[in-house]
């Protein structure tokens, strides 16, 4: 019973939070927006002491259990690896504790979350490696099923689908999301939870909490035959059936242990006393050392795209990205160093982006991270959807009413590239669709009211974006584009 209610309950956490990510119209964000909150990595840094302290209780109930049910990380890797128990049965062995590696990823990824180094802490994050691989690997596919259902609905005059542009964000986060599916397949093929047992830094701190967990699998001596089936099935290589322990450190709770004894000799409940080993009653000063030590710094870190054609005549020439001097956040991320700080690269929203505005970053200092850039479209004023699904407090909620009071950038006009002066025609196409009124068209020669006009803009009321920039026609360098602010202001 206890294996079948979590496996229902892990699928059900696996297919929303996978659909969290696939889903291009808005629709899952409605049903399950809340199940990133519940990741631990994401409520530190997004300071929800509720969620921290339920998943604190939860662990100290039932041990490492969060990390196979609620890490979709985790429950992908459980996919993969009662694959590999298929193949082969009784696949696993007992191995000890890697130590010299499990804790210094750890010390090194607190160090990295202290010191700002964000490349390094969305590569290790599993919740963000997740989202890396169900953004740049699986959106595709479903956009790509959609795209058929809609050209049949398109046959019958229907319009309950609606086609959706498949198109590449990020070459390196595309890359980096293969080569970490195919690892994480072939390590929980093989050998089941070693990633989450000796890399990942959230399994790592829960299980300084889960040794002393009220509720345990344990040895029942008197019934036990050494048959060592239970070894052989532990996908965390927990479990020594020689000296009858289970290190409750590296043990996810996962049941299959107790499935497999034939003699009933795994029980999960209040260890008895008479069978609790001495070891595991003596705690280590150093270990609680470090335990407070990471917690304490924990805390503190606080389908190709068709071509576009005018009227079906001209082909029309994609845009090109100018290059920023500052990269272009999202409002309510409130400036480039919190998003620094807080973001973990999981994509969601860049998944979540109506506009197809956002996409991780290709700079080695914020790799993965989301940057804005108007090429595909621009940041309408009445779209929060990014502020709404983030989990790691990166971009803060903000307010329909209040979006087009943040500034997050300013319109820079580029005389050489304006179709006015090149071509000799008017335009004004930037200043028409402005949301807020900071642009507006001069003479281009002050001392002649007659002549062509050209843009002007308001530095000080534009918001950043990106109207004039995405429907400039200019091609391919729009004759206008933002630069992004340090620090977001209010106008």
């Amino acid at each position: 019973m206890l294996k079948r209610i979590r496996i229902i309950l892990a699928i059900v956490t696996l297919l929303c939070i996978t659909w969290l990510f696939v889903d291009f119209t808005g629709t899952a964000h409605h049903y399950a927006a809340w199940l990133p909150k519940l990741q631990l990595l994401e409520a530190i840094l997004a300071l929800n002491v509720v969620v921290i302290v339920a998943l604190v209780v939860l662990t100290l109930v039932f041990g490492r259990i969060y990390c196979s049910v609620i890490c979709p990380l985790g429950i992908m890797q459980d996919i993969f690896g009662k694959l590999g128990m298929k193949a082969k049965k009784n696949r696993y062995t007992y191995s000890k504790e890697v130590k010299w590696l499990r804790y210094p990823v750890l010390t090194l990824f607190v160090i990295a979350l202290m010191a700002g180094i964000g490349t390094f802490v969305q590569l290790l994050a599993p919740y963000s490696a997740f989202g890396r691989i169900a953004t740049n690997l699986l959106q595709p596919v479903w956009q790509a099923g959609n795209n058929v259902f809609a050209a049949i609905a398109e046959h019958y005059d229907s319009y309950a689908f609606y086609h959706s542009d498949i198109w590449l964000r990020s070459l390196p986060s595309l890359a980096i999301a293969t080569v970490t599916f195919i690892v994480l397949a072939i390590l929980a093929w093989r050998n089941g939870r070693t990633y989450c047992n000796t890399i990942c830094p959230v399994g790592t701190v829960l299980s300084f909490l889960s040794r002393f967990s009220l509720l345990k699998i344990h040895f029942n001596t008197e019934k036990c035959r050494n048959c060592s089936l239970c070894t052989k099935n532990c996908k965390a290589s927990c479990i020594d059936y020689k000296s009858h322990s289970v290190d409750y450190s590296r043990c996810v709770v996962c049941g299959d242990c107790i499935e497999s004894c034939k003699f009933g000799a795994l029980k999960y409940s209040i260890a008895p006393k008479e069978h609790r080993s001495p070891k595991d009653a003596i705690i280590d000063p150093s270990k609680r050392s470090f335990l407070l030590t990471s917690a304490m710094l924990t805390t503190a870190a606080l389908a190709q795209e068709a071509k576009k054609t005018d009227g079906g005549l001209a082909e029309i020439e994609d845009k090109v990205a100018p290059e920023r001097q500052t990269p272009l956040t999202p409002p309510g991320s409130l400036s480039v160093k919190n998003m620094a700080q807080h973001c973990t690269g999981c994509q969601l929203c860049i998944s979540e982006c109506p506009n197809e505005v956002l996409r991780p970053s290709g700079d080695w200092l914020s790799l993965l991270q989301p940057v804005m850039s108007y090429e595909r479209g621009y940041c309408r004023p009445e779209c929060t959807r990014c502020s709404q699904v983030c989990p790691a407090g990166a971009i803060k909620p903000i307010m329909r009413e209040d979006k087009s009071s943040i500034q997050i950038g300013h319109a820079v006009w580029v005389k050489k590239n304006c179709i006015p002066l090149t071509d000799g025609v008017e335009c004004g196409n930037c200043a028409r669709h402005c949301p807020v009124g900071a642009i507006e068209m001069v003479p281009s020669d002050s001392d002649d009211e007659e002549s062509i006009k050209v843009p002007a803009v308001n530095e000080a009321r534009c918001i950043g974006c990106g109207a004039c920039e995405n429907l400039c026609p200019a091609r391919p360098f729009s004759a206008i584009y933002v630069e992004g602010h340090e620090v977001h202001k209010e106008v």
